[in-house]
């Protein structure tokens, strides 16, 4: 096992901070100097958000660091709220229902990535990161960047677990428990072959009767 931390030559970046915290545990450790910093600065427009292109870049270099070292296993730190975050995001800006698994398979095949902390609040995280005196490493790419679409979630996230509190609970808990029948993605559940030899065969659903032959039984949600 290695800690993998990939230096992007932003500005004021405290170098030494997290080499010499880790040489103090005693835990190996390597930095990745890669300056995508600058690449993310020049490609991305002023005002734009600049994550998904720092996060690509990011996830390239890693799993590049892992394909030359014969490094299978890639465990990122990302927390049940980064999740649900994720999950609002596309689905408010990308018209998808998606978010972050706690273990998959990279896209080509040679890397299972693994979010130890997937089920852990982020709350919790800060907490115990502050009583164990972690050292704090600032990012001035994306977190200092306004109208930052993540953070507007992050606010109502917030303001849904003062005034509901265990609704990010439930959020999180329904992303575990999906049921593509009920949903509308025919790649997931083949709605559309659905035909009357089955819906007639299956229990009357919703208070319907059973299906008739040649009968369509409408229900009105009003």
């Amino acid at each position: 096992m290695i800690a993998v931390n990939l230096d992007q030559k932003q500005p004021g970046f405290p170098r030494h901070v997290l080499p010499a915290y880790l040489a103090e545990l005693g835990v190996p450790f390597h930095v990745i100097e890669q300056d995508t910093y600058s690449v993310v600065q020049r490609v991305i427009p002023e005002g734009k958000t600049t994550c998904g292109l720092c996060s690509r870049l990011r996830r390239g270099a890693l799993y590049q660091f892992a394909r030359q070292n014969g490094i299978t296993r890639i465990a990122l730190g990302h927390h049940r709220d980064d999740i649900i975050e994720t999950l609002f995001l596309n689905l408010f800006n990308g018209g998808r229902i998606k978010a972050m698994p706690p273990k998959l398979l990279s896209d080509d095949g040679e890397h299972v990535v693994i979010r130890p902390l997937a089920y852990c609040s982020e709350d919790d995280i800060a907490r115990y990161a502050h009583m164990r005196q972690y050292p704090v490493i600032p990012c001035n790419l994306c977190g200092t960047q306004p109208n930052l679409q993540r953070q507007a979630i992050k606010d109502m996230l917030a303001t849904w677990k003062r005034s509901h509190p265990g609704r990010i609970e439930n959020i999180f808990r329904a992303i575990g428990h999906v049921s593509p029948s009920q949903l509308a993605d025919h790649e997931l559940f083949d709605f559309r072959s659905l035909g009357m030899a089955q819906t007639s065969a299956s229990p009357a659903a919703d208070g319907l009767p059973p299906a008739e032959p040649n009968n369509v039984w409408l229900q009105s949600n009003g």
